[in-house]
């Protein structure tokens, strides 16, 4: 099952402490989206969450940090977080940066570089490979494996639009991106290089149907699909005499006990 927070009232934005913003994002007491079944998609945006970090920004100071062996000059609103205390964690050194209003699940493992950014959701146990991107307000479930050069993508302005969502158990392969909040059903595989936006079409092979996603409503990927790149004929002449395509993303089929194994990683990298 997707990972819950406990039930948390909508609150306006103004009513959402600044000084305690990014403790309350970092302990799970905020979240900018949630699962929640009564919801579209079976997901809740909190804009007035998204409207208290946007808000964060609004301040132009900058300031010096150093953290570690890395020196930052960053928004003074938010800046990188302290890991001095420790944590249930894992971040490799090498050169990762986690802003605060980040939340990390126990037993969290960051490979370097990477960069998680403010208001996003890291769920329990997933790895997070190196030169991994995971942008303002994503939601990552528990389990899941982003595998090396994923870009997550941030998505905070307007505060009501659904964040890039990815549920447990997914696995998102080398150099893929999600992009514009797309959601990422549990237990799906998305192939190494696929690049899915909102508003993409995505081809099931296994039910003969095609999944678009439109700008109020962004793409949902289905639970246990195995997502690979593929390839469509671009109609006119011209494009067929050159033998022009376009890349698409394609579901081949279900995730199995094959694919499972191919992608079970996470017991050599821990």
């Amino acid at each position: 099952m997707t990972e819950v927070s406990p039930a948390l009232p909508t609150r306006p934005a103004e009513a959402i402490d600044p000084a305690t913003l990014l403790a309350d994002l970092e302990a799970g007491r905020l979240r900018a989206a949630e699962p929640d079944e009564a919801s579209p998609a079976g997901w809740r945006v909190r804009p007035e969450v998204k409207a208290a970090i946007i808000a964060l920004f609004s301040d132009r100071t900058t300031r010096d940090w150093t953290v570690g062996p890395l020196w930052f000059s960053d928004r003074a609103a938010v800046p990188p977080r302290d890991f001095d205390g420790g944590g249930p964690w894992r971040i490799v050194p090498g050169g990762t940066s986690v802003r605060s209003g980040a939340r990390l699940g126990d037993g969290v493992v960051i490979m370097p570089p990477s960069f998680v950014n403010v208001g996003a959701w890291v769920g329990d146990e997933t790895m997070v490979d190196s030169h991994v991107l995971v942008g303002s307000c994503a939601q990552i479930g528990a389990r899941v494996h982003l595998a090396a050069g994923v870009t997550i993508g941030g998505v905070l302005e307007p505060p009501g639009s659904r964040p890039v969502i990815v549920e447990d158990d997914a696995f998102i392969g080398a150099g893929s991106s999600l992009l514009e909040g797309v959601l990422v059903r549990s237990g799906a595989v998305i192939g190494a290089g696929v690049s899915l936006t909102g508003t993409s079409r995505l081809y099931d092979l296994t039910t003969a149907s095609v999944l678009q996603g439109l700008v109020d409503e962004p793409l949902v990927v289905p639970a246990g699909a195995v997502v690979v790149p593929g390839s469509r004929a671009i109609a006119g002449a011209f494009a067929r005499r050159h033998g022009l395509g376009l890349t698409t993303a394609v579901i081949v089929k279900q995730r199995d006990p094959g694919t499972a194994a191919r992608v079970a990683l996470e017991g050599a990298l821990r």
